[in-house]
């Protein structure tokens, strides 16, 4: 072992310190708080269109509207980054809210005060019907609770969401008494629906080139009100996805998962273009058209209906199902001989009850459905699952506090996109196989599509980043199709491949995250794929031949995830996916390090609390399983904190876990060396290990002092993809 220095490193720090022990919490916070997408750079190239998110917050108080409406005001009178103006705007805000602002519980306080003025101004969100039996218009205000009160066909036609689902508007009413008593006194004398003008999409494309596309990915979040730096790239992409139905037509998209994800936030909050609708209040007449009248549903006019709570609705119609069935793959419906086209995309989003291995074992991944809505035809239709288990809870730090676009102004931005189509542009880089059915492809190419024209509105992306949209789009139709050979087990005949080739002829399958994590429960009793393709499948978390290539041809599975602690060890590399979960040291790692008296660690991230905690957990693994008696010698090389303030205490949290570790007959040294990158592990033994992402692999747990991940490494969520590679070099 190399001699000593780092004692001598932690002391002259202490000499000034007093031992500080509020370190950890210091730390963090300093690699937390900013941004990847920088608040100059947002505010430079879009002036006025962009606000900060918890200024919502601030804001809201007791007024139940959506965000973009409290952002349309906050675009009026806070707009800025100047301190002053925003503290100045938040307080004009606040005070149109408490004057105008109608809130439900004071409505006859409202009434009696416009009848006192004459006409007073409120913001209400407000549907139309249509009186036949007098042949006028008549307005509804859904909080100040007033009905019958006559509008203009001209304001009707101007905004004809009036009619189907209400709009958020700012109003002005007028009181007029008349002895009639078949008159009502109420007077609609003016309405603006809360949106933003007609956005400039030239502009907004050209601007997207002065951001890389991690920033721009972090812009979009921030912009949907989450904070990017609580995300993962994966968790980042599946928020995303819930923007397709926005930014492209007729796009089917399905989530289910854990409730408190989140899943509903986006499509209430985001968009003045698409309404969220309780999955049993839906009905053939609402949806498409009223036999009675001729009158056209929500999907002539909106861009993206979402039923929340699909799972939950266990009363369904038949004939929802079959019009539904026709519209999700044809885009139309009819109504006797007349047939009508819409462009509305439709998500359908729901809680699950039970956890993804059990309904792998007993059914299916649309387990929760309605019985109606599990006809293979009906889910054929699906372009894209959305796998909600893999998102984490929604906490109070991952909301924004960052600037993001005011989201009627992206809301118009993404309308404005839907005619644009990019579902071929993968074609450049990569072919999809020929086995995959028509709906299979669709699915595939319009997720792409959505993808691209968020991340990418201007069309062009470099190979890998199209690889990555590619592989993603793949696995959510794969998800559906997965399913659907479960359910009907006369799609099992016709072989079909997930996979797509490159340009230099290799091909490369796709695998979804609970396929590789879960393998004996989803391949228990068929074969997907066909016996060919699963040999030459590499399942990540499984190992495969060190000089496997690309591609199908070489890759051949040795072992599954889930390894005994004493398994003989081998040369081989094994592959994790973000969001897996059954990953541990123990599992990693121990079977390497049994029986070595000498480890050297090399990693350059052991900075932060969490990565300290990681390294303190893989030595007291160590620890337990060697004998009393022995002594083990652990090096590790690392680098110093970039931030000159922060080393001493990296430098105090390394001495921690020295003194704990030497207490069990680990005996601990730490090498500074800032010019590493490799992340590795290699024993007196002669084994090497190379960790593709060091010991930092997982996310970050959640705020439940409960949760299992707290003391159990397989229970949490792996960061990031990563592998691992296992080989044996001469002791």
């Amino acid at each position: 072992m190399p001699p000593n220095h780092f004692e001598s490193e932690v002391e002259s720090f202490l000499e000034g310190s007093h031992g500080d022990r509020t370190h950890n919490k210091q730390q963090a916070d300093h690699h937390t708080v900013t941004p990847l997408c920088g608040t100059l750079l947002i505010n430079e190239h879009f002036p006025g269109r962009v606000v900060r998110k918890d200024l919502v917050k601030a804001v809201r108080g007791n007024a139940v509207v959506p965000s973009y409406v409290l952002e349309y005001l906050l675009a009026q009178y806070a707009a800025s980054d100047d301190e002053a103006t925003i503290l100045s705007g938040i307080d004009t805000v606040r005070k149109i809210l408490a004057t105008h602002y109608v809130n439900r519980n004071e409505a006859e306080l409202v009434k009696s005060e416009i009848r006192r003025k004459g006409r007073h101004r409120i913001i209400d969100k407000v549907s139309v019907i249509l009186n036949e039996k007098n042949d006028v218009h008549e307005a509804s205000f859904e909080n100040l609770q007033l009905k019958g009160v006559i509008i203009d066909d001209g304001t009707v036609k101007r905004n004809p969401k009036l009619l189907v689902g209400g709009v958020w508007c700012i109003c002005d009413i007028d009181y007029f008494h008349s002895d009639d008593a078949k008159v009502v006194p109420w007077i609609l004398s003016s309405l603006k629906p809360i949106q933003v003008a007609a956005a400039d999409l030239e502009d907004y494309l050209e601007t997207r080139q002065a951001f890389t596309t991690g920033e721009w990915i972090d812009l979009l979040i921030q912009s949907i009100g989450l904070n990017p730096e609580q995300f993962t790239d994966r968790g980042k992409l599946i928020a995303l996805t819930r923007l397709i139905p926005f930014v492209e037509r007729n796009y089917n998209l399905v989530e289910l998962g854990p409730k408190g994800t989140g899943k509903s936030h986006t499509f209430s909050e985001f968009s003045p273009n698409g309404i969220l609708v309780s999955g049993g209040e839906v009905t053939v007449a609402k949806l498409f058209v009223n036999n009675a009248n001729g009158r056209i549903g929500l999907v002539g006019y909106w861009d993206c209906i979402a039923f929340d709570e699909f799972a939950a609705n266990k009363r369904t119609d038949q004939n929802l199902v079959n019009v539904m069935k026709n519209y999700l793959a044809n885009k139309s419906f009819s109504r006797g001989t007349s047939i009508y086209g819409a462009e509305a995309s439709m998500a359908f989003i729901g809680n699950t009850t039970h956890t993804v291995p059990y309904m792998l074992k007993n059914s299916d991944l649309f387990d929760e459905l309605p019985n109606a809505y599990r006809d293979p035809a009906w889910l054929d239709r699906i372009h894209h699952y959305i796998p909600g288990w893999e998102v984490a809870p929604i906490r109070s730090e991952m909301f924004s506090n960052g600037y993001g676009f005011i989201v009627d102004y992206l809301a118009e931005i993404l309308r404005s996109m839907r005619s644009t189509d990019f579902s071929d542009k993968y074609s450049e880089f990569f072919t999809l196989d020929s086995s995959l059915s028509t709906r299979d492809q669709d699915g595939i190419r319009k997720t792409f599509s959505g993808l691209m024209k968020l991340i990418h509105p201007s069309g062009r992306a470099c190979e890998n980043e199209v690889r990555v949209l590619l592989e993603y789009a793949i696995e959510g139709r794969k998800r559906v199709k997965d399913s659907i050979l479960r359910i009907d087990a006369t799609m099992r005949d016709t072989p079909v491949h997930f996979r797509y080739m490159d340009r230099q002829g290799s091909w490369h399958e796709v695998i979804s995250l609970e396929e590789r994590q879960y393998p004996h429960l989803y391949r228990r009793s068929w074969s997907l794929l066909g016996e060919e393709s699963v040999e030459n499948t590499a399942m990540p978390g499984s190992f495969s031949a060190l000089s496997g290539g690309a591609g199908d041809q070489a890759q051949t599975p040795q072992m599954e995830l889930r390894i005994a602690d004493d398994e003989e060890p081998k040369e081989g590399h094994r592959d994790f996916a973000a969001g897996q979960k059954g990953v541990s040291y123990r599992k990693l790692l121990l079977p390497y390090l049994t029986g070595v008296t000498r480890i050297r660690i090399t990693d350059p991230y052991i900075r932060l609390p969490h990565q300290g905690r990681n390294l303190a957990d893989l030595l007291s693994l160590i620890a337990s399983v060697k004998d009393d008696a022995d002594e083990i010698e652990v090096l590790l090389v690392t680098s110093r904190d970039i931030k000159e303030e922060f080393q001493k205490h990296q430098l105090l949290m390394l001495r921690d876990i020295k003194v704990a570790s030497e207490a069990e007959g680990i005996y601990f040294n730490v090498k500074f060396d800032d010019s590493i990158h490799d992340r590795r592990i290699e024993t007196d033994h002669g084994w090497r290990i190379d960790l593709g992402k060091g010991l930092d692999i997982w996310q970050k747990p959640g705020d439940n002092p409960f949760d299992f991940g707290r003391n159990h490494q397989e229970f949490r969520l792996v960061r990031s993809d990563f592998s691992v590679h296992y080989m044996k070099i001469s002791e």
